[in-house]
């Protein structure tokens, strides 16, 4: 069964006077995954999330979702998504039943309606002891699922999350990524964008890496690890006289050159198989060796590899 499209950008470009934000871009975005977009500060992310959420209309290029032409079908195309920004849209002076109350009328939701599905929400997203609190005393993880209850009154088949964990500490961000794994547990299609590369690592099922805003490279995080970054080998050889030797060994076969700490030999590769390889040849050579340790390539690694000093 074929995986239905749900955002399709082709050749995507966005020109402010005589600046190119969006340069080229094209992607898709598949029913029920999390499709994370990453980049470096003014590398055009929220320019890119702009035009999809039809806030910002593109210089060229052409936006559908599920097969509604934003230029074209604006109202249909935003009727299917929801969007959660950065900062949250609430209104501080009145509490988070009022909030969901307000947002679910001015969706369209009857007001019978609307008290049902502000329950729901507040169950859904562990507000309930909080449900008649005003905004200003909660905490910054509860704005954030009070802003995320929103984007979801009317049932979005995609949730457009724009840094959705900026300012939460660790356990409050890890709470975050497990409200949205269930949310694409039942369905959801998420498309997030983040400064946490981390967060990609944890919830992305395809990551697209952009600078200076331009498609730098799209995969899955394992596939860009793999292709990208580089892991590390680090092992101690048990006589030093060995030293020379294995390190002539490691250097021929990974292609980088080995770093020594005292009997200690540190040398990065990029291939799993390549590491079999040498600690095969390394026991051929009677070279002995102990504390062997494998430490695999981050997304950070590849962030950086791909983007740093690129014009």
């Amino acid at each position: 069964m074929q995986t239905e499209i749900a955002i399709k950008v082709e050749h995507l470009s966005k020109t402010f006077t005589d600046q190119k934000a969006v340069d080229d871009i094209s992607f898709t975005v598949k029913q029920g995954e999390v499709f994370g977009l990453l980049g470096p500060n003014g590398a055009g992310k929220t320019t890119i999330l702009r035009m999809i959420t039809t806030l910002l209309k593109p210089t060229d290029g052409k936006i559908t979702i599920w097969g509604h032409n934003v230029k074209t079908e604006s109202k249909l195309a935003r009727s299917t998504f929801g969007l959660t920004g950065q900062y949250a849209a609430v209104d501080e002076d009145i509490s988070a039943r009022e909030n969901l109350l307000i947002f679910s009328r001015l969706n369209g939701l009857s007001i019978k309606m609307s008290k049902l599905r502000t329950d729901e929400l507040l169950k859904e997203f562990s507000l309930e002891k909080s449900a008649d609190k005003s905004i200003k005393e909660f905490s910054g993880g509860m704005r954030r699922r009070l802003d995320l209850a929103i984007s979801l009154i009317t049932r979005p088949k995609i949730i457009f999350l724009d840094e959705p964990t900026t300012g939460l500490d660790p356990r409050t961000r890890t709470q975050m990524w497990d409200t949205i794994r269930a949310l694409v547990k039942h369905g959801s299609t998420i498309f997030l964008t983040t400064q946490y590369l981390e967060e990609a690592d944890n919830l992305a099922d395809r990551v697209a890496v952009i600078d200076h805003g331009k498609l730098i490279k799209i995969g899955t995080p394992k596939d860009l690890k793999d292709e990208t970054g580089e892991s590390t080998l680090s092992l101690d050889i048990v006589n030093s006289k060995d030293i020379p030797h294995a390190s002539a060994i490691l250097q021929k076969e990974l292609g980088s050159e080995p770093l020594l700490i005292n009997n200690s030999i540190v040398i990065k590769f990029k291939k799993s198989e390549q590491a079999i390889t040498v600690l095969s040849q390394l026991n051929n050579a009677k070279i002995n060796i102990t504390n062997l340790s494998v430490q695999q390539p981050s997304l950070d690694d590849v962030f950086m590899a791909l983007t740093v000093g690129k014009n």
